[in-house]
């Protein structure tokens, strides 16, 4: 039997147990926020447990795609990541157990010990940027943004407002709208960012997490969401803007650093999947480092 309690797939009325695990840890990475975990539940197949001290997420997609988040609760965690991977191999019959998107504090606990593999994972790094140089966009390495953000000033006529309910049927539409450009009904990880858009949306409340839109003539047309991550830095959840118009998402970048952000030092941009575009895309805005995340496998 297995020492863990039973696990149990997360809901929305776990908002405030989840948070209080996940702030309290102060990370830097950007899947440790209730958020996160709500609105890739069903795309992960999210449960999560506690064992004393530690909160535990697992991702139940198959038993070949199951993996752990790193236990969130005090260091070092020698003891309680052996009981994770075992618990995975014994109890959910993986063959090969993981821990993904592990921060580089886990990795440093565990460097005293031989049972271990730990592998860095390039596609799933963190951009990490000042939010002063998302704001100001100042000097030659921004100049091509600061070209695009003030010919979108010239030729559009547009409000930048905080997100409100009554708005939020207005971005799903900007969100089915980025969703047709991309024709994500022919991509299933399209399909469940779609779904995750979604979730957020739906839930834009009771998660509380910030919003911000663009509305160009009084329609919505580009949207933001996030919230913060640790008392210097704040996550970007979701950003969406209707594919047809020009520099639309450079403007809801740099809008909603200016109008949410403004007083919080870093912004973490999340990942890039390895996407060659997205990654082309995060770097051109210059980042102040990249967070790096691990792999954690039995040795």
């Amino acid at each position: 039997m297995s020492e863990f309690p039973e696990f149990k797939p997360i809901e929305i009325a776990d908002r405030d147990v989840i948070r209080e695990f996940c702030f309290g840890y102060q990370p830097e990475t950007s899947e440790l926020t209730f958020t996160n975990i709500f609105i890739w539940r069903e795309h992960y197949k999210i449960q999560w447990s506690t064992l004393g001290e530690f909160l535990i997420v697992a991702c139940n997609a198959g038993r070949e795609q199951c993996f752990a988040l790193p236990a969130i609760g005090p260091g070092p965690r020698i003891e309680i990541t052996r009981k994770v991977l075992q618990w995975l191999r014994d109890e959910r019959g993986v063959k090969d157990p993981a821990i993904e998107r592990a921060d580089q504090r886990l990795a440093d606990e565990l460097k005293s010990s031989s049972e271990f593999r730990v592998t860095p994972t390039r596609d799933h790094f963190d951009y990490l940027y000042r939010t002063e140089n998302l704001i100001k966009l100042s000097g030659n390495k921004y100049h091509p943004k600061k070209n695009h953000l003030n010919k979108f000033r010239k030729t559009h006529q547009f409000s930048y407002e905080p997100i409100s309910r009554e708005k939020i049927p207005a971005c799903r539409e900007v969100a089915e709208l980025w969703c047709q450009a991309r024709r994500c009904n022919d991509d299933l990880d399209l399909i469940d960012e779609a779904n995750a858009v979604k979730a957020i949306l739906e839930n834009y409340q009771q998660l509380k997490v910030e919003g911000g839109m663009i509305l160009i003539e009084g329609k919505v047309e580009a949207f933001a969401l996030g919230e913060m991550l640790n008392p210097e830095t704040a996550v970007i959840h979701i950003e969406k803007a209707n594919p047809e118009i020009p520099q639309l998402f450079v403007a809801i970048n740099q809008q909603f650093c200016e109008h949410q952000w403004s007083a919080v030092p870093f912004l973490n941009r999340e990942q890039d999947l390895g996407d060659a575009g997205l990654r082309q895309a995060k770097l051109s805005y210059q980042p102040e480092r990249l967070i790096q995340k691990f792999r954690i496998k039995l040795a």
